[in-house]
């Protein structure tokens, strides 16, 4: 059985310098759920995982797993595994090899270095030395490392890199299974395309602090629908859209309309008597909002709530 085991980030805050790589930046992650920590390349989410692991020194604020920094973790590879370096390995040396330098350091058997290499894809190519392997292939090694001591907690740091399509969503569904197993999981990444169809809940952050933490469907909250509408009489159905307040934009073969749902738009054109030949639904513009809360300096936070 899990131990449920959050990560609770307060007040965290880092200076390199004069530079304030990580702001005040306050968060939770909860067990049973991914949490997907989202941010351009240089907002900081490195450096924030990096002190969350006791690898960089906060200067101020805390980084908790379970309550308790990493460094006082007492079986810190049964509590938390993490992969934040895919390239970080010796060349010269098989991923089984690898993993087995690692397995008496932290406790376990070397039939669990075989058994985490078959988890993540690899086990055919375990006695390969990993100059060989691809950018994807070290991908999967170092999530086996992550998970050597079969961890209640598993971080990692842009786990899609170098993945095909075919291995970005063998690793979704990897990632929903350690979630429901009760593990606490935390992903980076820059591009929200990637973890949507992934994650529960959202940190985003930007230059080093917190713009918004929700569930996802708190963010998708944020979004404004866009729905693609078509008909026999273009002058019609931009009249209709004129006298609703409705914003659209021209696409092939019709509108696409802002700010009003399907359904809003469908009963409109029925009471209108507006002929509609397409009415569908186009999403809800995830990518804009992240754009948004990430582009902007003068951006208020949004404080969803807490990742929960």
């Amino acid at each position: 059985m899990r131990t449920a085991t959050d990560i609770t980030v307060d007040g965290l805050t880092k200076q390199f310098g004069a530079t304030h790589a990580v702001e005040n930046l306050s968060f939770q992650v909860r067990p049973g759920a991914v949490t997907g920590f989202l941010g351009p390349n240089g907002a900081g989410k490195t450096t924030t995982l990096r002190m969350l692991l006791g690898l960089v020194a906060p200067t101020s604020g805390q980084a908790l797993i379970g309550g308790r920094r990493y460094a006082d973790i007492a079986t810190p590879a049964a509590t938390v595994g993490a992969a934040l370096e895919a390239s970080n390995f010796h060349p010269g040396r098989s991923g089984l090899n690898h993993l087995r330098v690692y397995a008496p350091q932290i406790g376990v058997p070397d039939s669990r270095c075989r058994e985490v290499l078959e988890l993540v894809g690899l086990a055919e190519a375990a006695g390969r030395k990993v100059g060989g392997y691809s950018m994807g292939m070290r991908q999967r090694l170092g999530l086996a490392f992550a998970l050597l001591g079969d961890p209640d907690v598993v971080i990692l740091d842009e786990p899609a890199n170098g993945l095909d399509p075919q291995g970005i969503v063998w690793m979704r569904h990897l990632l929903r299974t350690f979630a429901a197993e009760g593990r606490t999981v935390l992903i980076s990444s820059h591009v929200l395309g990637e973890v949507q169809h992934t994650v529960d809940d959202v940190v985003i952050i930007s230059r080093g602090e917190l713009v918004h933490a929700s569930s996802l469907d708190g963010l998708r909250a944020l979004a404004q629908p866009k729905v693609v509408v078509a008909g026999p009489d273009p002058a019609a159905l931009s009249g209709l859209v004129a006298q609703h307040g409705w914003t659209a934009a021209e696409v092939s073969g019709g509108l696409e309309v802002h700010a009003a749902t399907a359904a809003e738009i469908g009963a409109a054109a029925f009471a209108a008597g507006v002929e509609l030949h397409q009415l569908a639904d186009a999403g809800v513009g995830l990518e804009e909002v992240f754009l948004q809360l990430t582009s902007d300096p003068s951006d208020a936070v949004s404080r969803g709530g807490a990742a929960a």
